[in-house]
């Protein structure tokens, strides 16, 4: 089945065009090959579960905040965010809205970048003695992710790494409503938290539909307060998100919909992003580009990529977007030949043309180039800047990452010497 807008000169392009999602001028037009992206190995006979919370996407969606709230009759809400967000103004904005509309709350700010158990912990601690009934979690991955711990903590005993692997959370913690502010993590949509277990220096995964959002307001608006650095490494890590799960193991049609969307969203408007940061209307195709990259991965699951970054956040404390933009392109020829196909098809999307006659040696070159080239034009360099590690610690972050759920799901299983030398690409050792 094709969708094409009839007398529309963009559609008739896409229509050639082997991915079908085009653009012209500023306008996107989407065009569904759904018998193209279904005639791929995946089998529609297959049983695949798709999990996504209801959302609102749009200028003002976060205006609606108190409407949900009430509509769930919550009488106190605890308001994770973290301190960043409190400076930028977007914690006051959002607690005016709770006051004017006569809510009740009670505001915690202490989550790092990589969230910490003993972090989820306090939040618990706090809802359960100001009797919360309510989380409300604002920000990037970081305050959505604890939100999410801590409420699977305050509905069952036990401490928050007990939830770590896949379907571990008993009982339904209580009602979330995530507002994002980073176009990138897409926690706001997504089974997925990750929790730093502070003793072992270990990212945990939590996955379950427990951890669901109940609602979440999906408002660009909110990303133009993002400085350039931040838009480029969320805006790769949702790029990591959709190309992981376009390759994933675990994929499907629905999925694979939302996998090639999200690329060429994120191809498209990413980069004008960075020369206009307060442009909603660019803003809102990178927020888009993650949405619908959330929505793949969280159902898809990840790969490579996301293994060794969590690794790299557990162990070294590093940012997370900026180990999946500096790891995607290595991982992304280390994978190629056993998913060759569908990484033809992301090449095609990132370079902006058809190479359905170029040979597998071409493609592998036009992937990693793309990918290369993307990443500086978003400010990014090659590699990161820290002392050099040390043979130990290079077999540690291997060792994690082996043991990250997410390989699970890559199309290649790497050994520890293959992940130590993808590490060497972009770590001093």
């Amino acid at each position: 089945m094709t969708i094409v807008r009839e007398n529309c000169r963009a559609c008739r392009l896409a229509f050639e065009h082997p991915i079908g999602l085009s653009w012209f001028g500023t306008k996107p037009c989407i065009v569904i090959r759904l018998t193209y992206i279904w005639n791929m190995e995946n089998s529609l006979s297959q049983l695949r579960k798709f999990v996504a919370p209801e959302f609102i996407f749009g200028s003002g969606a976060s205006l609606k905040a108190t409407q949900y709230i009430r509509a769930f009759g919550a009488q106190k809400i605890l308001l994770v965010s973290d301190e960043g967000l409190v400076q930028v103004g977007w914690v006051d904005r959002i607690e005016e809205q709770l006051r004017e509309a006569g809510l009740n709350y009670m505001r915690y700010t202490a989550v790092s970048p990589n969230p910490r158990d003993h972090e989820v912990e306090a939040g618990a601690r706090l809802f359960q003695s100001e009797d919360c009934d309510m989380l409300l979690a604002l920000g990037g991955g970081s305050p959505m992710d604890c939100a999410k711990g801590i409420g699977a903590l305050v509905s069952n005993d036990g401490d928050v790494l007990d939830f770590e692997g896949v379907d571990n959370i008993p009982l339904p913690m209580p009602p979330l409503l995530c507002i994002p502010t980073t176009a990138g993590t897409s926690a706001d949509v997504s089974q997925f938290a990750i929790i730093l277990d502070t003793k072992r220096s270990v990212k945990i995964a939590i996955i379950s539909k427990g951890v669901v959002p109940d609602i979440s307001l999906i408002d660009p608006d909110l990303t133009c307060t993002m400085d350039p650095e931040l838009t480029a490494e969320t805006g790769l890590d949702a790029l990591t998100h959709a190309m992981e799960a376009w390759v994933s193991n675990a994929s499907s049609p629905v999925t694979d919909i939302h996998s090639l969307a999200a690329m060429e969203y994120l191809v498209r408007w990413l980069p004008e992003a960075m020369v206009k940061p307060a442009d909603t209307s660019v803003r809102a195709g990178v927020m888009m580009g993650s949405l619908l990259a959330g929505l793949a991965f969280s159902n898809a699951s990840l790969g490579i990529v996301h293994a060794m970054a969590h690794s790299l956040g557990g162990l070294l404390d590093l940012p997370h977007g900026l180990c999946n933009a500096l790891l995607l392109e290595h991982a992304a020829v280390f994978n190629f030949h056993h998913a060759p196909q569908r990484y033809r098809k992301a090449a095609e999307v990132l370079a902006g043309r058809a190479l359905l006659d170029e040979s597998d040696s071409v493609v592998v070159e036009v992937l990693a180039d793309s990918l290369a080239r993307l990443r500086r034009r978003l400010k990014l360099g090659d590699t990161i800047q820290c002392r050099p590690l040390s043979a130990d610690t290079l077999n540690k972050l291997a060792q994690r990452a082996l043991a990250d759920p997410c390989l699970v799901t890559n199309p290649r299983k790497p050994s520890a010497q293959e992940i130590r030398e993808l590490y060497a690409r972009i770590l001093p050792v």
